[in-house]
């Protein structure tokens, strides 16, 4: 991926170097005010192997969780320093996914409004509770910001065997992708349908979000491409190898040998690689309406 030398994003904000540690509580993890990420539910469902450590220590999910948690005051967030090349890769890939929604939404005749990136190390206090780094990647309503701590890119390649940098820059489109549908609203109607569902219909509605951010992610991919022309070989296939190392069967089955379709809360692997490049070859938002469509 050729993404040196192109515009870096002002939306990032590096707080790595802050405790991050205290406050935040435990407010449950999942949709509208709580957050949403590529790997924060499915994640924490096999922390046991990833991580060794209890997914309901890491969200409230079987509990419903309950609001937004309050947030513990920080020192103010700086930019990331310069010669950091890590960050500079982050500050790119998000630079690019402004640059695709702006020209999405000025199309759709809205304006559109681009996330804050926080690059944070092992714990930090959101708006959506207490974010952790064995969550992985997550985006946050309740402050419309997308927490990143750099060390799941490690996670990515040394354990769940989906390396390369078009595989993380697929990830953070992922949660833009989140935000890009908060902005539009669909966070908010699915949040109000909790409580009136049940959990295999929430996770049912879970997935056809998640799948709908995999979309988003394919269609920036496509508008980058078309504008910057930055993929080389291999790229799409790292991005999709990542869709499926994700994938809710293929984690299942390495966690605990079997899969449990009623508690996939993300989609299958075929599923997600499905969808990526539905939102690649169209670059259509229209093309994203996994709420729709009949057979996912």
């Amino acid at each position: 991926m050729k993404w040196g030398g192109n515009r870096e994003s002002s939306n990032v904000e590096d707080a790595r170097d802050g405790s991050g540690g205290g406050g935040g509580g435990g407010g449950g993890f999942g949709l509208g005010g709580r957050s949403i990420g590529v790997g924060s539910i499915v994640i924490a469902l096999v922390g046991g192997w990833i991580f060794g450590i209890n997914p309901l220590t890491i969200l409230g999910l079987l509990s419903g969780g309950g609001g937004s948690a309050p947030v513990t005051q920080q020192a103010p967030a700086h930019a990331p320093p310069a010669n950091d090349p890590a960050s500079k890769f982050v500050s790119t890939v998000l630079a690019s996914t402004e640059d695709t929604w702006t020209a999405q939404f000025q199309a759709m005749g809205a304006a559109y409004q681009p996330p804050r990136l926080v690059l944070y190390r092992n714990a930090y206090p959101t708006a959506c509770g207490q974010g952790q780094a064995a969550m992985g990647p997550f985006y946050c309503p309740g402050d419309k910001k997308v927490y990143l701590d750099l060390g799941f890119f490690d996670t990515m390649r040394s354990r769940l065997g989906a390396p390369g940098q078009f595989a993380q820059a697929y990830v953070i489109a992922h949660e833009v992708g989140h935000h890009v549908q908060d902005l539009m609203g669909i966070t908010g109607k699915v949040d109000a349908m909790r409580g009136r569902t049940s959990e295999a219909q929430q996770n049912a509605l879970s997935v056809r979000v998640e799948l709908q951010a995999d979309c988003f992610a394919g269609i920036w991919a496509h508008d980058s491409q078309q504008s910057k022309q930055w993929l080389e070989a291999g790229d799409i296939e790292s991005a999709l190898n990542a869709a499926t190392q994700i994938g809710d069967d293929t984690l299942q089955r390495k966690s605990q040998g079997q899969i449990v379709p009623e508690s996939f809360t993300h989609g299958t692997s075929a599923q997600r690689v499905s969808w990526f490049k539905r939102g690649y070859t169209s670059g259509n938002v229209k093309e994203c309406n996994t709420f729709e469509a009949r057979q996912l």
